[in-house]
């Protein structure tokens, strides 16, 4: 009874094992398209959306599936003569800004923008205030010693 319920076990454990990826990869995962020109578009969109699953490559880089199953969705969606930048809206609202390694100013990103900016101009705002203090000290010291 305990072999059973051991073998029983065992074959639960490897049920998700068995279930990972058992889904062929879609046609245009990984084959390219038949028109170099819009394969080139395809090329070039891939390389500007970042693979959900991996988030450090591209999806023209990423193995994943995930990956494939996008590379998928913009070569079909080129072939059937849809824009690069109707593509790029399309897999931002699906997925979110972050797919996209060139994210747009909205109301989402806005900080992404704005803080750099406001970090740079309180630094240079800190560093002529000291700076000035400096000089003043100087004159004021200069002054007294003649």
């Amino acid at each position: 009874m305990i072999r059973v319920m051991l073998a029983l076990l065992a074959a639960l454990m490897a049920l998700p094992a068995a279930a990972q990826d058992s889904m062929p990869p879609a046609p245009y995962a990984y084959n390219q398209l038949e028109d170099p020109a819009k394969e080139a578009e395809a090329a070039a969109l891939m390389a500007t959306l970042r693979c959900l699953k991996c988030q450090s490559q591209s999806i023209a880089d990423s193995d994943a599936p995930m990956a494939g199953d996008m590379r998928h969705q913009v070569r079909s969606r080129i072939r059937a003569g849809e824009s690069p930048d109707e593509i790029r809206v399309w897999l931002i609202a699906r997925y979110g800004d972050y797919v996209s390694y060139e994210p747009t100013v909205s109301a989402a990103t806005w900080p992404l923008f704005a803080i750099p900016v406001l970090v740079i101009l309180i630094g240079g705002g800190v560093l002529l205030r000291r700076l000035g203090k400096r000089r003043s000290d100087a004159n004021v010291d200069g002054g007294e010693a003649a």
